[in-house]
């Protein structure tokens, strides 16, 4: 199923990234800000455990989140802002990343990295900012699915109806949430009005 961000701050942070004044350091912060919304939603109706702490009364429990037994795979390299963000807000989870390459004409995606630790029974977090063809999180759907997480929760910026429509057909157990679902692909393939290149926009390539 997909959620799209009705909030209104979220609207006006997506129009930050969408201004080409909009430089690599502030860029990434308001992928980080937005990414943090993305996870108050996903994991809104998450089950909580109780942690033992100690705190200034000395040692007591606590609810929490299952911090331990989520796993957030980013897809490098735009997706690192968003991993940095998830990590700040769930910092005893564990880190995954994947690296897939968009051929230009083919408009297909090719591994050629894999450093993701055991997802099995676990929730996985696949954070990708941008959901043009939907190739690429397909691909990375496809992969971790099977190594039998107990669920995956993708967390995306910016969508195509294109593009998330092939997801959620080929994945309709998958839950996917976003922060803007934007009008159309074009030709080429990129998401309308979109905001650029991601990646390129992150880190100034």
């Amino acid at each position: 199923m997909i959620f799209e961000l009705s909030n209104p701050v979220t609207k006006n942070l997506i129009t930050h990234l969408r201004d080409i004044k909009t430089d690599a350091i502030h860029f990434r912060h308001t992928i980080s800000e937005l990414t943090k919304q993305l996870v108050y939603e996903a994991l809104k109706t998450s089950p909580l455990i109780q942690k033992k702490i100690t705190t200034w009364q000395g040692i007591n429990s606590f609810d929490s989140v299952d911090e331990e037994n989520i796993v957030v795979v980013t897809v490098l390299r735009a997706g690192m802002p968003m991993l940095e963000s998830v990590m700040e807000l769930l910092p005893n989870a564990k880190a995954g990343f994947l690296a897939m390459k968009r051929n230009e004409l083919t408009h297909e995606s090719k591994l050629y990295y894999d450093r993701v630790p055991d997802i099995f029974a676990k929730t996985v977090l696949l954070v990708d900012p941008m959901v043009a063809t939907g190739g690429s999180l397909n691909d990375a759907i496809e992969l971790l699915k099977g190594r039998k997480p107990l669920k995956i929760i993708a967390l995306n910026i910016i969508g195509s109806p294109e593009g998330l429509g092939a997801i959620e057909a080929a994945h309709k157990e998958i839950d996917i949430y976003i922060a803007q679902i934007d009008e159309k692909l074009n030709e080429d393939k990129f998401i309308i009005p979109g905001l650029g290149d991601a990646g390129d926009r992150a880190y100034n390539c």
